[in-house]
């Protein structure tokens, strides 16, 4: 039994080192490739079962108490982003890292950027809030992001987007039910996702294991 197990164990060790090499991709990490060829997997459970909380709504329709389009955001590249802009259009709002399971959702987010831009404004908030799992700067989170995911929506300057003293604004808000009415999910995980409709009104909260491209999100856009 000994001698079949090491027979094994000599065959698929060396194929498994071959297909990590295969599967290292350009401008990422062994980590990084690996998670983005397995997140069809990691998502799975979340299409399957679903989750506690997973999808949460502003069944009330509360409007809230704090102006969402009085909030500015602090990007990445040094500007500041005036939110007042935006009003009349949809606004996703995601908490972002390079080295997470969910980070493949980064096409994702892009892919639903780009066939709703009429419509749809999409911030990232990188974050290293999870299991230090986003330790880039500002610059190469930027690349990163640009090489890897081909991500032209709006980045955010690297914050904290869980509850504290150092917490993002942004985040604040969507936290904070005395703010925007209703919703105090802080994000579970990295790429948690919330919505605000066209009148500043926060209507979802998405957690990581619903995909940007799920239908539900899209039927909102739309």
């Amino acid at each position: 039994m000994k001698k079949g197990f090491m027979k094994t164990v000599l065959i698929v060790v060396p194929l498994l080192i071959v297909a990590v090499l295969l599967m290292k991709k350009k401008d990422m990490s062994y980590r990084q490739s690996i998670l983005k060829t397995i997140y069809p997997v990691i998502m799975l459970p979340g299409k399957l079962f679903g989750s506690k909380n997973a999808i949460q709504k502003n069944t009330a329709s509360i409007k809230p108490s704090v102006d969402f389009y009085s909030l500015k955001v602090a990007l990445n590249n040094g500007t500041v982003l005036d939110l007042n802009q935006f009003k009349g259009k949809k606004i996703m709002l995601v908490n972002t890292a390079s080295d997470c399971g969910y980070t493949a959702q980064y096409a994702e987010l892009e892919k639903l950027y780009q066939e709703h831009k009429e419509q749809l404004v999409i911030i990232g908030f990188p974050a290293n809030d999870f299991k230090e799992q986003e330790s880039k700067d500002d610059a190469a989170i930027a690349e990163f992001c640009k090489i890897n995911y081909g991500v032209t929506f709006y980045l955010a300057k690297k914050s904290q987007v869980i509850k504290g003293g150092e917490q993002n604004p942004i985040f604040n808000w969507l936290s904070n039910k005395d703010m925007n009415g209703w919703c105090s999910q802080e994000p579970k995980w990295n790429f948690c996702k919330y919505l605000v409709d066209g009148s500043g009104m926060l209507t979802h909260f998405f957690a990581q294991s619903v995909s940007p491209l799920d239908p539900q999100i899209v039927d909102l856009i739309n």
